[in-house]
């Protein structure tokens, strides 16, 4: 069950990747897509209306936002999907979902949790425990020598 959450959970960062690049029309209409010039950042950091709006208004649109939030989301997508790299895809992916936390609040149906959380602590937990060597290539990903060298890679 643990290397099925894992790939769920890449497989909703794989489709947020896809969505935005392409305008596959769901969240994102094909008008607005990343290869149609459109940025990925813009339409959700400039509605923002909490307490970081100034903060996330600020870096909507910003080539440097849409680049590093679209490199985060096919990255940690990847690595979740296939069990390798998991401390890397927990710090990193549990650190975007607490931007998204930080721009959602306030919070319409919870005081204090939402699903930005639930799924942060999540990823952080499956790679605490392992997960990628549960139906990942993690096993074979750890016995690569520059992983070998390199423990953060894991």
């Amino acid at each position: 069950m643990l290397g099925v959450l894992r790939i769920v959970l890449g497989l909703y960062f794989l489709w947020a990747f896809l969505d935005k690049t392409f305008g596959l029309g769901f969240s994102t209409p094909a008008e607005r897509a990343w290869v149609e010039g459109g940025s990925p950042t813009t339409g959700y950091l400039s509605g923002v209306e909490g307490p970081f709006a100034d903060f996330f208004h600020g870096m909507a649109g910003a080539a440097w936002a849409d680049w590093l939030f679209m490199a985060g989301l096919l990255g940690i997508g990847l690595a979740l999907v296939l069990g390798v790299g998991m401390r890397v895809a927990a710090v990193s992916g549990a650190a975007l979902l607490l931007f998204m936390y930080l721009a959602s609040l306030p919070l319409e149906t919870n005081p204090v949790l939402d699903d930005h959380l639930t799924m942060a602590l999540t990823i952080v937990a499956l790679a605490m425990i392992g997960a990628g060597d549960v139906l990942g290539l993690g096993r074979a990903w750890k016995r690569v020598p520059l992983v070998r060298r390199h423990a953060w890679l894991v």
